[in-house]
């Protein structure tokens, strides 16, 4: 993660200073951005390995850019916002962000949501160096790409990270609390509402009939399980 490049887009002065410094410390590689526009350009003429986008600057809809970002790159995203209502993060979430942090936030809070999400889009587990076949999709996690039934889906690194964890457990309850730890990291909190909009996601992606799911499964008050084929 020592040479990873990330780029920053927000119009606050100090929280550019604040996150320049504490991801330099780290040995990061950082640019930034001071406006929507410019950070979506960027992300069109470079490649970076995390984007930290600020959605409440002015200008074009953060949430719009958030969305344009994920368009066209499965580079990971994680918002920064005032807002912390449910609705919010739930837009955030469907626009492609990979992770929510509400301003004032706490620098190493924020670092290890960076780290989490670097580690989790590198070195997959040995099992998902394969390919795994649910009915009439194949899920090849080399290429991070859902293939059959229609155009090839790509998976988001958020996707990528949850379908690769449950296939590694497969056939198994996997809880709310493990899941939310593993993708998202040890300082994720109850946010149960993370797994909802990104497992609807998936459901989307995998299933034919994603309103009754063959495979993945809600088992409730629990969390959810991959059931194989048999």
């Amino acid at each position: 993660m020592a040479k990873s490049r990330i780029l920053i887009v927000d119009d606050d002065p100090k929280v550019l200073r604040s996150l320049r410094t504490a991801l330099l410390t780290r040995g990061f590689e950082v640019n930034e951005a001071r406006s929507s526009e410019e950070g979506l350009e960027r992300t069109r003429s470079a490649k970076y390995d995390l984007v930290i986008l600020e959605v409440n600057m002015p200008g074009p809809n953060g949430i719009k850019i958030c969305q344009e970002i994920r368009a066209s790159s499965n580079v990971p995203i994680i918002v920064l916002t005032v807002r912390t209502a449910e609705k919010d993060k739930t837009q955030a979430f469907e626009a492609g962000a990979d992770g929510y942090v509400t301003k004032p936030f706490s620098v190493p809070e924020l670092m290890g949501r960076v780290c989490a999400l670097l580690r989790k889009g590198g070195n997959p587990l040995e099992f998902l160096r394969t390919r795994l076949r649910l009915g009439d999709i194949e899920i090849d996690f080399d290429a991070r790409e859902i293939r059959g039934r229609k155009q090839q889906e790509r998976l988001t690194p958020k996707e990528f990270a949850l379908l690769s964890y449950m296939a590694t457990h497969a056939n198994r309850v996997v809880t709310h609390r493990e899941l939310l730890q593993e993708v998202w990291g040890s300082e994720t909190g109850g946010e149960k509402e993370y797994l909802r909009v990104f497992m609807n996601h998936l459901r989307k992606k995998v299933e034919r009939a994603p309103e009754d799911p063959k495979y993945l499964l809600t088992e409730y008050w629990l969390g959810y399980r991959l059931r194989l084929p048999v």
